[in-house]
């Protein structure tokens, strides 16, 4: 493909002096092993790797120890009227919201009114929805096994309801995305309700919204809301469609700014979302079905494709150079992607939004390979 580089004015440069959330005020420093030349370099190297990869606008956040060091927009949120990408900047985050519904779930199962380990078929819909969509020509039916039903909640949270449910990894964004109906069912409320109670509200992500078929962008955000660009076949940055209305499904749907969900960040790993055991139950990979649990083992590079322990609840979960990591990707084809990159050893996070797929790498649907992303490793090599 021939490379267009993208016309731009001076793209903005923010280093915070503070984040307020919920948990408190988050000052903005670097750390001592990150000068102002490190990151002045990483930011040469990130808008670099944009311009190869055409991404009209992107966000970057980088946190240490619960503190925002690094903030910067790239290029354009909006190409047309020349308006520059900053961290405030709404983007589509996509499959970057499985984490997010993740927490909600947890949080209903602290409070005591929803099971993980429930049978699906016992939730109402299911069966037939099973049925249905194993019979669909779709790659995410392809092993979907209905009788007899033996899928629970976690199956569906951890992408290994397919085959023999929990055997294997193969992620599966439209089993991820009904379970939002065992969530809202148990909880009585609808599923962008929960949300916003559970995680937007007291992270204090004030930029984020949820939006469906039956829920619009709320006003401020969607006036302000990237719009999404596609490459032509002449290799020109053209604008693209929305992508379509979905339903009210835990696997995407939220519109955020790369703030607040350094915000979302901040929370979490501090407990503000859920609690340390809640948060130590997310982050553990999934077990095999015979319930093998050997932290020596997770992750490691010689585990075979398919191998349950890729992902955790609502995370990828990988060792790499001696690091574990949790992470995840988002991509709408032609329109945004995102990444969201973990190393909790080091408290350590990343935070990449953009208004094309230029982020995305192709991971594989049956293991976790982010180290294949360039972004990734640029992070890596500056703050590792």
């Amino acid at each position: 493909m021939i490379y267009r580089v993208i016309a731009q004015s001076a793209f903005t440069f923010v280093l915070y002096a503070s984040l307020m959330t919920s948990c408190g005020p988050v000052r903005s420093e670097a750390p001592a092993q990150s000068t102002g030349s490190d990151l002045a370099s990483f930011s040469t190297t990130l808008d670099s790797l944009r311009l190869a990869a055409q991404i009209p606008g992107l966000s970057a956040v980088v946190l240490k120890d619960g503190k925002v060091i690094f903030a910067q927009g790239f290029g354009y949120a909006n190409v047309e009227r020349q308006i520059p990408a900053t961290p405030e900047t709404p983007f589509n985050i996509a499959s970057v919201t499985k984490p997010i519904s993740a927490v909600v779930a947890l949080r209903l199962v602290e409070q005591g009114v929803l099971d993980l380990d429930r049978p699906m078929a016992q939730y109402s819909q299911w069966a037939d929805f099973c049925a249905d969509f194993s019979e669909q020509p779709s790659i995410f039916a392809r092993g979907l096994r209905c009788d007899p039903p033996q899928q629970t909640l976690r199956h569906l949270l951890t992408h290994t309801a397919i085959g023999t449910p929990g055997e294997r990894f193969s992620y599966n964004p439209v089993l991820y995305s009904w379970a939002s109906r065992p969530m809202q069912d148990a909880a009585g409320t609808p599923f962008s309700q929960l949300t916003e109670q559970h995680v937007f509200r007291p992270a204090g992500m004030q930029q984020s919204a949820r939006q469906h078929r039956d829920l619009p962008l709320r006003a401020d955000l969607a006036g302000a809301l990237a719009p999404p660009y596609r490459i032509d076949s002449a290799g020109r940055v053209v604008r693209s469609e929305q992508p379509p209305p979905q339903g009210d499904g835990a696997a995407g749907g939220v519109i955020a700014t790369a703030m607040d969900l350094a915000k979302f960040d901040i929370a979490l790993d501090r407990g503000g979302l859920i609690s340390p055991a809640s948060y130590a139950i997310m982050m553990q990979p999934a077990h095999t079905i015979d319930g093998d649990n050997r932290s020596s083992d997770l992750l490691g590079n010689d585990l075979p494709s398919g191998d349950p322990r890729h992902y955790a609840l609502g995370w990828y979960a990988q060792r790499y150079d001696g690091h574990e990591l949790r992470w995840h990707s988002g991509w709408w084809e032609d329109a945004y992607s995102a990444l969201y990159l973990k190393v909790p050893a080091q408290n350590l996070t990343l935070i990449l939004l953009a208004n094309s797929e230029g982020l995305w790498w192709g991971n594989p649907l049956d293991s976790a390979q982010v180290q294949l992303s360039v972004f990734a490793q640029a992070f890596f090599r500056a703050f590792m």
